[in-house]
Parts: structure tokens; sequence; C-alpha cells
């Protein structure tokens, strides 16, 4: 594997200095206002992939890897018996618990990179997430992602397709075979960080060559979404 841990760190700087302007990509706000037919369609994929996740139903004990600012916790929250929310920035995690403030929700900062869990969950559920996992992590990722996981436990992920209007105005979406990507913030500074778009039906074969028995989907134009067990 490859040396990224440069690329990493800048990574988890990145998010760090975001965490107050983060919400505005999901709620498209500022650069991230593509107009009202689609900003029309993202919110209509974002209602239908929250409904998937409702479907899903997580029952039990959650672990939430990459929580940020609490956007899908307050639905895991609402959900499941209880959820540790893991981040590798305390930044997010305030905002996340400012806006769950739910009895439920443990907060965990760990490097998700470079954390041994604790103990065996019922439930692994992370969003935008994957696709910044470098390729040379890909299957270190999923071997925690089992290690989280009880005996018939599931997983539930939520990732971006490859598509010019879910970034910036300001920013150019990079090629499909990047690993890398140039990030700037409302401010103007820039980060380079991990951008990994997965194509479903190949990130569908990867994982039942793995020993998953997994289901991964698209919204439409903007998510995809995938979920499983062993």
């Amino acid at each position: 594997m490859a040396d990224d841990s440069e690329l990493l760190q800048g990574q988890v700087a990145y998010y760090r200095a975001r965490a107050p302007e983060y919400d505005d990509w999901f709620f498209r706000r500022g650069r991230y206002d593509r107009g009202r037919d689609a900003n029309a369609r993202w919110l209509r994929e974002v209602g239908a992939v929250e409904q998937e996740l409702a479907d899903f139903a997580p029952l039990g004990e959650v672990v939430e890897l990459a929580a940020g600012t609490g956007l899908w916790t307050r639905w895991l929250a609402s959900l499941s018996t209880s959820v540790v929310a893991v981040d590798a920035n305390e930044e997010v995690l305030a905002l996340n618990r400012a806006r769950v403030n739910g009895a439920n929700v443990e907060w965990l900062r760990a490097d998700i990179f470079d954390w041994t869990p604790p103990r065996r969950f019922d439930e692994v559920f992370f969003a935008f997430w994957l696709s910044h996992v470098p390729p040379g992590r890909f299957e270190a990722f999923w071997r925690l992602v089992e290690d989280l996981l009880h005996p018939h436990g599931r997983f539930f992920f939520v990732g971006s397709l490859s598509t010019e209007t879910s970034t910036a105005t300001d920013q150019q979406l990079q090629g499909r075979d990047a690993v890398s990507v140039a990030r700037r913030l409302n401010d103007g500074r820039e980060f380079q960080i991990v951008k990994v778009f997965h194509e479903p039906s190949r990130l569908q074969r990867q994982l039942l060559e793995r020993g998953w028995q997994a289901q991964v989907k698209t919204s439409g134009e903007f998510f995809l979404y995938g979920h499983g067990q062993r």
C-alpha cells in the first residue's frame, strides 16, 4: 500500500475546517445552489434514500462511521436502540451533538483508519464516507466493518454518484479514475482529499466477492446506497 498518510491528514484537516459550512452542500445553499429544478431533484432523492433507510429499519445497537454533523445520526437515533457516532473531528461532533441531542447517542472521536472497535454492534452505518477510503485501504475498511458486526449483523451506506451538479459551482468534477481531488472552502482555502466514485454494479460485485450478501442501488442522479450482511 502506497504511503497515503499525508493525503489522509489533509482530508481530516479539510473536514475540520469545513465543519461550519458542510451543511450548505447537503441543503443546496450558497456555492451548492444549482437552481430550483436541480435542487428539487436533489431533495427528492434525499427523501428517497431516507425512506430506504427507514425501510431497512436499523434496530438494536448501531455504530455510525464518519458521523459528521448529524444529518444521518438524527435518523439512526430515532430508529434504533442506541447509536455510537464516530468521527475524527471534534468540530463536527459538536455540531452533531447540537443537532441530535439524543439520550441514546454516544459520540466518539476516533480516526477510523487507526481505531480498534471496543465491541460489536447490530448495525454499521456510514454516509458519504466510502469515497474517502483510498483504494489501497478498501480491503482493510471492509474487514473493519466485519469486525464491528455481530454474526448476522448488517450494514447500510450512502454515497455520491459522479454528477457535475453535486459539487460546488466553482469546482470541477474530477475524472472517474481519479483518487484525489482539490476541494475549496468558502474562504478560498484548498485541500487535497481522497475522492473515489464507485460504480454501483462493480461495487456490488466487489462486496459479493468478499463474502458479503449485498445490494447496491442508486436513487437516480445523485446518490448510491447499499446494504448487506455476511
